[in-house]
C-alpha cells in the first residue's frame, strides 16, 4: 500500500520530506511541483497559493497522482492538503484510495455536503479563528465515513513552518500515524 502525503500551502519543504521518510510515504503531492519555495511566513505563503493555485488546481494536481499510483493508497493531508483529499473523496478516482487522515483541513467547512467513499480520520485543531470547530465536528460526525479526532493543538501544529508548531504534539502524532498504518 502506497502512502501520499499531501502538503499545506508551504509545498514540499526539508520537513515534510523528513516526515515522508519517517513514514516510509511513497510520494508527496504539493501545490507547486516539488519546487522548494521557501516562504518566509505563512502570509506570504498563503497570499502565493491562493493567487497562484488555488484549491481547485490543488484538487486537480491530487486526483491526477492519486489516478497514476497503481495500489490502493493511504493519503495523509494537511490543511488545504486535507481539503484537497475532502473533495477528492466523493469522486470516482478515489476507488483507489483505501483511507485518509487530514489535518486540520479549514476548508472542509465549505463543503459538508461531501459524503466520502473512503475511511477519512478528520484531525482537528482546538480552535479556529475563522469558524466555530466544535459545530463543523458535529456536522461531520453524522457521516459513516468520518471519524473525528478533535486535539489540544493549533492549527498547523504538525508543521515545523508554521507559528503553531508544536514538537510534543509533532512527535504524538508520527507515533499515531506510524500504528495506522501498519
Amino acid at each position: 500500500m502506497a502512502i501520499i502525503l499531501v502538503s499545506d500551502i508551504f509545498g514540499k519543504t526539508p520537513a515534510l520530506t523528513k516526515l515522508a521518510k519517517a513514514l516510509n510515504a511513497e510520494a508527496i503531492i504539493d501545490p507547486y511541483n516539488g519546487e522548494d519555495m521557501s516562504f518566509d511566513n505563512e502570509s506570504d505563503a498563503y497570499d502565493y497559493f491562493t493567487k497562484q493555485v488555488g484549491l481547485d488546481t490543488y484538487f486537480t494536481l491530487l486526483n491526477k497522482a492519486v489516478s497514476a499510483f497503481y495500489s490502493t493508497k493511504t493519503l495523509i493531508g494537511f490543511s488545504v492538503g486535507a481539503s484537497a483529499i475532502w473533495a477528492l473523496s466523493e469522486k470516482e478516482s478515489s476507488h483507489k484510495v483505501n483511507n485518509a487522515v487530514c489535518y486540520y483541513g479549514s476548508q472542509i467547512r465549505n463543503h459538508t455536503e461531501i459524503n466520502p467513499l473512503f475511511p477519512i480520520e478528520m484531525i482537528f485543531p482546538k480552535y479556529e479563528a475563522h469558524f466555530d470547530v466544535t459545530a463543523l465536528q458535529k456536522k461531520l460526525a453524522t457521516k459513516t465515513q468520518v471519524k473525528i479526532i478533535k486535539t489540544d493543538y493549533l492549527h498547523g501544529f504538525m508543521n515545523y513552518h508554521s507559528s503553531n508548531y508544536n514538537h510534543n504534539a509533532y512527535l504524538e502524532h508520527l507515533n499515531m500515524l506510524r500504528v495506522l498504518l501498519r
